[in-house]
Protein backbone atom coordinates (compact mmCIF):
# COMPACT_ATOMS: atom_id res chain seq x y z
CA UNK A 1 0.00 0.00 0.00
CA UNK A 2 1.08 3.55 -0.76
CA UNK A 3 0.38 6.26 1.80
CA UNK A 4 0.68 10.00 1.16
CA UNK A 5 1.50 12.04 4.26
CA UNK A 6 0.61 15.72 4.40
CA UNK A 7 1.82 18.48 6.73
CA UNK A 8 4.81 16.19 7.31
CA UNK A 9 7.72 17.47 9.36
CA UNK A 10 11.13 15.91 9.96
CA UNK A 11 9.98 14.46 13.28
CA UNK A 12 7.05 12.77 11.49
CA UNK A 13 9.49 11.13 9.08
CA UNK A 14 11.71 9.98 11.95
CA UNK A 15 8.97 8.31 13.99
CA UNK A 16 6.91 6.95 11.09
CA UNK A 17 9.92 5.52 9.26
CA UNK A 18 10.89 3.72 12.45
CA UNK A 19 7.36 2.35 12.98
CA UNK A 20 7.04 1.43 9.28
CA UNK A 21 9.82 -1.17 9.55
CA UNK A 22 7.11 -3.45 10.93
CA UNK A 23 4.62 -2.76 8.12
CA UNK A 24 6.62 -2.05 4.98
CA UNK A 25 4.30 0.58 3.49
CA UNK A 26 5.48 2.85 0.69
CA UNK A 27 5.28 6.32 2.22
CA UNK A 28 5.33 9.64 0.37
CA UNK A 29 5.92 12.70 2.56
CA UNK A 30 4.57 16.12 1.60
CA UNK A 31 5.34 19.18 3.72
CA UNK A 32 2.34 21.06 2.34
CA UNK A 33 -1.09 20.69 3.89
CA UNK A 34 -3.80 18.69 2.14
CA UNK A 35 -6.31 20.83 0.31
CA UNK A 36 -7.73 21.42 -3.18
CA UNK A 37 -4.38 22.85 -4.31
CA UNK A 38 -2.55 19.54 -3.94
CA UNK A 39 -5.09 16.81 -4.74
CA UNK A 40 -4.12 16.60 -8.42
CA UNK A 41 -0.60 15.52 -7.45
CA UNK A 42 -1.87 12.35 -5.73
CA UNK A 43 -1.32 9.27 -7.90
CA UNK A 44 -1.61 5.55 -7.15
CA UNK A 45 -2.20 6.22 -3.45
CA UNK A 46 -4.61 4.13 -1.39
CA UNK A 47 -4.39 6.11 1.86
CA UNK A 48 -3.65 9.65 2.99
CA UNK A 49 -2.38 10.55 6.43
CA UNK A 50 -3.21 14.04 7.69
CA UNK A 51 -2.78 16.25 10.73
CA UNK A 52 -4.86 18.81 12.62
CA UNK A 53 -4.66 21.66 10.10
CA UNK A 54 -5.32 19.70 6.92
CA UNK A 55 -8.77 20.55 5.60
CA UNK A 56 -10.68 17.56 4.28
CA UNK A 57 -13.74 19.28 2.89
CA UNK A 58 -16.34 17.63 0.70
CA UNK A 59 -14.51 18.95 -2.36
CA UNK A 60 -11.22 17.39 -1.25
CA UNK A 61 -12.82 14.07 -0.24
CA UNK A 62 -14.65 13.76 -3.55
CA UNK A 63 -11.36 14.36 -5.37
CA UNK A 64 -9.60 11.77 -3.20
CA UNK A 65 -12.32 9.26 -4.00
CA UNK A 66 -11.84 9.78 -7.73
CA UNK A 67 -8.13 9.18 -7.19
CA UNK A 68 -8.85 5.80 -5.61
CA UNK A 69 -8.08 6.74 -2.03
CA UNK A 70 -9.84 4.39 0.39
CA UNK A 71 -8.50 5.47 3.78
CA UNK A 72 -8.06 8.83 5.53
CA UNK A 73 -5.85 8.39 8.59
CA UNK A 74 -5.66 11.23 11.08
CA UNK A 75 -2.49 11.16 13.16
CA UNK A 76 -4.30 13.05 15.92
CA UNK A 77 -7.31 12.61 18.19
CA UNK A 78 -9.56 15.38 16.85
CA UNK A 79 -11.54 14.97 13.64
CA UNK A 80 -13.33 18.32 13.32
CA UNK A 81 -11.33 19.05 10.13
CA UNK A 82 -12.92 16.14 8.21
CA UNK A 83 -16.34 16.10 6.54
CA UNK A 84 -17.37 12.70 7.86
CA UNK A 85 -20.65 12.67 5.96
CA UNK A 86 -18.80 13.20 2.69
CA UNK A 87 -16.32 10.45 3.57
CA UNK A 88 -19.19 8.06 4.19
CA UNK A 89 -20.91 9.07 0.97
CA UNK A 90 -17.80 8.48 -1.12
CA UNK A 91 -16.87 5.21 0.57
CA UNK A 92 -13.70 6.40 2.32
CA UNK A 93 -12.91 5.02 5.77
CA UNK A 94 -11.64 7.48 8.38
CA UNK A 95 -9.48 6.47 11.32
CA UNK A 96 -7.73 8.48 14.03
CA UNK A 97 -5.55 8.10 17.13
CA UNK A 98 -8.09 8.42 19.95
CA UNK A 99 -5.44 8.10 22.65
CA UNK A 100 -1.73 8.80 22.38
CA UNK A 101 -0.13 9.37 25.76
CA UNK A 102 -2.83 11.63 27.22
CA UNK A 103 -0.29 12.52 29.89
CA UNK A 104 1.70 14.45 27.27
CA UNK A 105 -1.08 17.00 26.74
CA UNK A 106 -2.13 17.05 30.40
CA UNK A 107 1.42 17.69 31.58
CA UNK A 108 1.86 20.51 29.06
CA UNK A 109 -1.32 22.15 30.36
CA UNK A 110 0.07 21.96 33.88
CA UNK A 111 3.45 23.29 32.72
CA UNK A 112 1.72 26.30 31.16
CA UNK A 113 -0.29 26.91 34.32
CA UNK A 114 2.80 26.79 36.54
CA UNK A 115 4.73 29.02 34.16
CA UNK A 116 2.11 31.75 33.89
CA UNK A 117 1.45 31.63 37.64
CA UNK A 118 5.03 31.64 38.96
CA UNK A 119 6.33 33.61 35.95
CA UNK A 120 9.31 31.31 35.45
CA UNK A 121 9.65 32.41 31.81
CA UNK A 122 10.09 36.02 32.93
CA UNK A 123 12.42 35.04 35.78
CA UNK A 124 14.60 33.06 33.38
CA UNK A 125 15.08 36.06 31.11
CA UNK A 126 15.73 38.38 34.04
CA UNK A 127 18.45 36.25 35.58
CA UNK A 128 20.21 35.88 32.23
CA UNK A 129 20.48 39.67 32.23
CA UNK A 130 21.77 39.61 35.83
CA UNK A 131 18.52 41.03 37.17
CA UNK A 132 17.76 39.17 40.40
CA UNK A 133 14.82 41.31 41.52
CA UNK A 134 11.60 39.54 42.52
CA UNK A 135 9.35 42.52 41.78
CA UNK A 136 6.50 41.53 39.47
CA UNK A 137 7.02 37.78 39.91
CA UNK A 138 4.46 37.17 42.64
CA UNK A 139 2.35 34.04 42.16
CA UNK A 140 -0.10 32.00 44.22
CA UNK A 141 -0.32 28.50 45.69
CA UNK A 142 -2.23 25.97 43.61
CA UNK A 143 -3.00 24.05 46.79
CA UNK A 144 -6.57 24.76 47.84
CA UNK A 145 -7.63 26.38 44.56
CA UNK A 146 -10.76 25.28 42.71
CA UNK A 147 -9.97 23.92 39.26
CA UNK A 148 -12.73 23.44 36.70
CA UNK A 149 -12.13 20.84 34.00
CA UNK A 150 -14.37 20.82 30.93
CA UNK A 151 -14.09 17.40 29.32
CA UNK A 152 -13.00 14.38 31.36
CA UNK A 153 -11.85 11.97 28.69
CA UNK A 154 -8.37 10.47 28.91
CA UNK A 155 -6.54 13.81 28.72
CA UNK A 156 -8.93 15.52 31.13
CA UNK A 157 -8.63 12.54 33.46
CA UNK A 158 -4.81 12.77 33.42
CA UNK A 159 -4.95 16.53 34.08
CA UNK A 160 -7.33 16.03 37.00
CA UNK A 161 -5.05 13.45 38.62
CA UNK A 162 -2.21 16.00 38.60
CA UNK A 163 -4.41 18.76 40.00
CA UNK A 164 -5.61 16.49 42.80
CA UNK A 165 -1.96 15.84 43.58
CA UNK A 166 -1.46 19.58 44.05
CA UNK A 167 -4.25 19.57 46.62
CA UNK A 168 -6.80 21.35 44.42
CA UNK A 169 -10.56 21.00 44.62
CA UNK A 170 -11.68 19.77 41.20
CA UNK A 171 -15.03 20.48 39.55
CA UNK A 172 -15.80 18.70 36.27
CA UNK A 173 -18.26 18.97 33.44
CA UNK A 174 -18.83 16.23 30.87
CA UNK A 175 -21.87 14.62 29.30
CA UNK A 176 -20.37 11.26 30.31
CA UNK A 177 -19.17 11.44 33.95
CA UNK A 178 -16.24 9.23 34.97
CA UNK A 179 -17.14 7.17 38.05
CA UNK A 180 -13.49 6.64 38.95
CA UNK A 181 -13.01 10.41 39.21
CA UNK A 182 -16.11 10.77 41.37
CA UNK A 183 -14.73 8.15 43.75
CA UNK A 184 -11.53 10.23 44.00
CA UNK A 185 -13.44 13.30 45.14
CA UNK A 186 -14.15 15.08 41.84
CA UNK A 187 -17.50 16.88 41.76
CA UNK A 188 -19.43 16.84 38.50
CA UNK A 189 -21.49 20.01 38.19
CA UNK A 190 -23.30 21.95 35.49
CA UNK A 191 -21.25 24.05 33.12
CA UNK A 192 -22.66 27.23 34.68
CA UNK A 193 -21.67 26.12 38.18
CA UNK A 194 -18.17 25.23 37.02
CA UNK A 195 -17.68 28.61 35.36
CA UNK A 196 -18.92 30.49 38.43
CA UNK A 197 -16.91 28.61 41.07
CA UNK A 198 -13.54 27.92 39.43
CA UNK A 199 -10.31 29.83 40.02
CA UNK A 200 -8.71 27.97 37.10
CA UNK A 201 -10.51 26.50 34.08
CA UNK A 202 -8.94 24.01 31.68
CA UNK A 203 -10.52 22.84 28.41
CA UNK A 204 -10.10 19.18 27.46
CA UNK A 205 -12.97 18.55 25.08
CA UNK A 206 -13.14 17.92 21.32
CA UNK A 207 -14.41 20.67 19.03
CA UNK A 208 -17.94 20.07 17.76
CA UNK A 209 -20.63 22.17 16.13
CA UNK A 210 -22.37 22.37 19.50
CA UNK A 211 -19.42 23.72 21.51
CA UNK A 212 -17.83 25.98 18.90
CA UNK A 213 -16.95 29.22 20.72
CA UNK A 214 -17.78 27.62 24.06
CA UNK A 215 -15.82 30.45 25.64
CA UNK A 216 -17.50 33.69 24.60
CA UNK A 217 -18.78 36.91 26.16
CA UNK A 218 -21.73 35.11 27.71
CA UNK A 219 -19.73 32.32 29.37
CA UNK A 220 -16.92 34.69 30.33
CA UNK A 221 -19.46 36.85 32.18
CA UNK A 222 -20.33 33.86 34.38
CA UNK A 223 -16.72 33.48 35.55
CA UNK A 224 -15.37 35.16 38.63
CA UNK A 225 -12.92 38.01 38.14
CA UNK A 226 -9.28 36.97 38.01
CA UNK A 227 -9.78 33.47 36.59
CA UNK A 228 -7.01 31.64 34.70
CA UNK A 229 -8.06 29.89 31.48
CA UNK A 230 -6.13 27.07 29.77
CA UNK A 231 -6.83 25.59 26.34
CA UNK A 232 -4.82 22.68 24.97
CA UNK A 233 -7.72 21.20 22.96
CA UNK A 234 -8.86 23.09 19.86
CA UNK A 235 -8.66 26.79 19.04
CA UNK A 236 -12.29 26.99 17.94
CA UNK A 237 -13.45 26.48 21.52
CA UNK A 238 -12.52 30.10 22.25
CA UNK A 239 -13.84 33.25 20.58
CA UNK A 240 -10.61 35.20 20.22
CA UNK A 241 -12.22 38.65 20.03
CA UNK A 242 -14.18 37.97 23.22
CA UNK A 243 -11.12 36.65 25.04
CA UNK A 244 -9.15 39.78 24.10
CA UNK A 245 -11.93 41.91 25.59
CA UNK A 246 -11.83 39.83 28.78
CA UNK A 247 -8.08 40.33 29.05
CA UNK A 248 -8.38 44.08 28.52
CA UNK A 249 -11.07 44.36 31.20
CA UNK A 250 -8.99 42.17 33.57
CA UNK A 251 -11.78 39.62 33.77
CA UNK A 252 -9.07 37.07 33.07
CA UNK A 253 -5.96 37.08 35.24
CA UNK A 254 -4.14 34.85 32.76
CA UNK A 255 -4.61 32.91 29.54
CA UNK A 256 -2.64 29.84 28.46
CA UNK A 257 -3.29 28.55 24.94
CA UNK A 258 -1.53 25.87 22.93
CA UNK A 259 -4.11 26.16 20.14
CA UNK A 260 -5.57 29.04 18.15
CA UNK A 261 -8.61 29.22 15.90
CA UNK A 262 -6.58 30.47 12.90
CA UNK A 263 -3.48 28.41 13.64
CA UNK A 264 -3.32 26.69 10.25
CA UNK A 265 -1.86 29.89 8.83
CA UNK A 266 0.81 30.13 11.52
CA UNK A 267 1.69 27.05 13.52
CA UNK A 268 4.36 24.51 12.55
CA UNK A 269 6.15 27.15 10.47
CA UNK A 270 9.15 29.41 11.03
CA UNK A 271 7.79 32.91 10.45
CA UNK A 272 10.54 34.72 12.33
CA UNK A 273 11.50 36.69 9.22
CA UNK A 274 7.92 37.32 8.09
CA UNK A 275 5.36 40.01 8.84
CA UNK A 276 2.34 38.35 10.43
CA UNK A 277 -0.86 40.08 9.38
CA UNK A 278 -3.07 38.28 11.92
CA UNK A 279 -3.97 41.17 14.23
CA UNK A 280 -5.71 38.93 16.77
CA UNK A 281 -2.73 36.77 17.57
CA UNK A 282 -0.47 39.81 17.59
CA UNK A 283 -2.78 41.38 20.16
CA UNK A 284 -2.78 38.22 22.26
CA UNK A 285 1.02 38.07 22.26
CA UNK A 286 1.16 41.68 23.43
CA UNK A 287 -0.40 40.81 26.82
CA UNK A 288 2.09 40.05 29.60
CA UNK A 289 -0.39 37.60 31.16
CA UNK A 290 -0.84 35.46 28.04
CA UNK A 291 1.29 32.36 27.45
CA UNK A 292 1.06 30.94 23.95
CA UNK A 293 2.71 27.81 22.57
CA UNK A 294 2.33 26.54 19.01
CA UNK A 295 0.38 23.27 19.33
CA UNK A 296 3.22 21.71 21.27
CA UNK A 297 1.32 19.79 23.93
CA UNK A 298 1.44 16.46 22.07
CA UNK A 299 5.15 16.76 21.32
CA UNK A 300 6.84 14.07 23.41
CA UNK A 301 8.79 10.98 22.41
CA UNK A 302 6.16 8.71 23.93
CA UNK A 303 3.28 10.43 22.16
CA UNK A 304 4.95 10.48 18.73
CA UNK A 305 5.91 6.83 19.06
CA UNK A 306 2.32 5.92 19.93
CA UNK A 307 0.87 8.08 17.14
CA UNK A 308 3.06 6.42 14.51
CA UNK A 309 2.39 2.89 15.75
CA UNK A 310 -1.39 3.28 16.12
CA UNK A 311 -1.80 5.10 12.79
CA UNK A 312 0.08 2.52 10.73
CA UNK A 313 -1.55 -0.37 12.59
CA UNK A 314 -5.00 1.07 11.83
CA UNK A 315 -4.14 1.48 8.16
CA UNK A 316 -2.84 -2.09 8.05
CA UNK A 317 -6.02 -3.52 9.55
CA UNK A 318 -8.24 -1.42 7.28
CA UNK A 319 -6.19 -2.48 4.25
CA UNK A 320 -6.69 -6.16 5.14
CA UNK A 321 -10.43 -5.59 5.54
CA UNK A 322 -10.57 -3.93 2.13
CA UNK A 323 -8.71 -6.87 0.58
CA UNK A 324 -11.08 -9.35 2.21
CA UNK A 325 -14.12 -7.44 0.97
CA UNK A 326 -12.59 -7.31 -2.52
CA UNK A 327 -11.98 -11.06 -2.42
CA UNK A 328 -15.60 -11.69 -1.48
CA UNK A 329 -16.75 -9.60 -4.41
CA UNK A 330 -14.49 -11.50 -6.83
CA UNK A 331 -15.64 -14.88 -5.45
CA UNK A 332 -19.25 -13.81 -5.75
Amino acid sequence: MKIAFFSAKEYDKTFFNLANKQFGFEIQYHETHLGPHIVDLIKDVQAVCVFVNDKLTREVIEALSKKGVKIIALRCAGFNNVDLEAAKEFGITVCRVPSYSPEAVAEHAVAMLLTINRKTHKAYNRVREQNFSLDGLLGYNLNGKTVGVIGTGKIGHAFIKIMLGFGCKVLAYDVFPDDSLISNGVDYVTLEELLRQSDIISLHCPLTKENHYLINNKTLALMQNGVTLINTSRGGLINTEDIISALKSKKLAALCIDVYEQEEHLFFKDLSMEIIDDDKIQRLMSFPNVLLTAHQAFFTQEALTEIAQVTLDSISKLDKNCMEEHSKIILA
